[in-house]
């Protein structure tokens, strides 16, 4: 079912006023919700009393973490309360790949998708929050009525907002959305699942008109983005001598691997004995080659983490921002990860009920791809 309400007060307040009918009506016991902290700065938090949620801010344009590793944190194992998700597209694509390893359940979970306007590094954000808080959404809000989204001047979305084509919540597994992109100023569009739309007490209604087109060239501009980033990572990654050169700064410290929603392995090899070598062993490499860089096995540990789970990677860019040496991580496993997952016909958090390459065996999969049979 769809609809649209007012939001005389301002698009946040009519928000924050669904998600206290969620808690009043008892279709959730519990939220998950970006909120404003003291300092200004936004981070997703577990909500139970709705006098709190004056400070939900899920249109924040920033994004510190992909929540659905919080949300793994709060359902992987047994707990009793309903609980409701608000989660831009890309942490619902996340959620969803999760849920298909085990490392998150939607038992009891209802799932709220936010339209997504792009967002900023969390410095920039704070910067500009300090400049002038007040003003934070208006731009956004107005270019989402024709999907012509521009950041703030002398500011500029996250990479991996300029190149993602999936900025709209999907799926059968989203209960509510609440829409902004191609919706009149001061209105706010929700499409519900009939329960939930029932228990809200929503009156159908249609669509706002100018909705799809908006959409369309708002992913139409996104795709075009996307299609440069990957031409030119291409372009320059034409050898191994390119692709040494291009993790080259990397100073292992494992953040990309700590920030990313599906490296999800409690035990990772890299954190193992397995890379902690023998002394020796580095005199005897050094010797061999005249040189050895320390510390040792960078590239090793990209690709082995390419290798394990590019089919699953939804392209929300936090490894690219927990990068202190600037490496484009989240734009290489983002161009790889559109030829792998197209050999497979696989999207990651497109369905529940899609497995993932790597969880199925096809007897003809690798002469599909290209291996010649015995």
């Amino acid at each position: 079912m769809e609809t649209v309400i007012d939001a005389p007060d301002g698009v946040r307040k009519a928000i924050q006023g669904v998600l206290c009918e969620l808690l009043d009506r008892g279709l959730a016991e519990a939220l998950l919700v970006p909120m404003t902290m003291p300092a200004g700065n936004v981070a997703p938090m577990l909500v139970t009393n709705t006098a709190a949620l004056d400070r939900a801010d899920p249109l924040a344009p920033v994004l510190p973490i992909n929540a659905a590793r919080a949300v793994s944190n709060l359902t992987a194992t047994e707990h009793r309360e309903k609980l409701a998700v608000i989660l831009r597209a890309c942490e619902i694509r996340a959620l969803v790949e999760l849920v298909k390893f085990k490392q998150a359940n939607l038992d009891q979970v209802l799932i709220v998708g936010v339209d997504c306007l792009g967002t900023y590094r969390v410095t920039d954000y704070a910067q500009l929050v300090r400049r002038q808080a007040a003003s934070v959404m208006e731009g956004l809000l107005a270019g989402a009525v024709t999907g012509e989204l521009t950041p703030h001047e002398g500011l500029a979305f996250r990479t991996a907002c300029q190149i993602c084509e999936q900025p709209i919540p999907a799926g059968d597994h989203v209960a509510l959305t609440i829409g902004l992109v191609g919706v009149a100023p001061g209105r706010v569009y929700l499409q519900a699942r009939d329960d939930v739309a029932e228990a809200l007490g929503l009156v159908a209604g249609d669509a706002p008109p100018g909705r799809a087109a908006a959409i369309e060239k708002l992913i139409a501009a996104r795709t075009q983005a996307r299609d440069a980033a990957f031409a030119g990572f291409r372009g320059r990654l034409d050898s191994v001598d390119a692709l040494l050169t291009e993790f080259s700064p990397c100073i292992r410290c494992y953040n990309c691997m700590t920030n990313c929603p599906i490296c999800y392995c409690k035990e990772c090899i890299f954190r193992t004995a397995t890379f902690e070598h023998e002394s020796q062993l580095y005199y005897q490499w050094a010797e061999r080659k005249g040189a050895v860089r320390l510390l040792a096995d960078t590239l090793l540990f990209h690709l082995t983490r390419l290798n394990h789970m590019v089919t699953s990677c939804v392209g929300c860019g936090m490894c690219t921002e927990a990068c202190p040496v600037d490496i484009p991580v989240g734009t290489v496993f983002r161009a790889v990860g559109q030829q792998v997952q197209a050999l497979f016909d696989y999207h990651p958090g497109r369905s529940l009920n899609e497995a993932a390459p790597v969880q199925e065996f096809r007897e003809d999969e690798l002469t599909d791809l290209g291996e010649r049979p015995h």
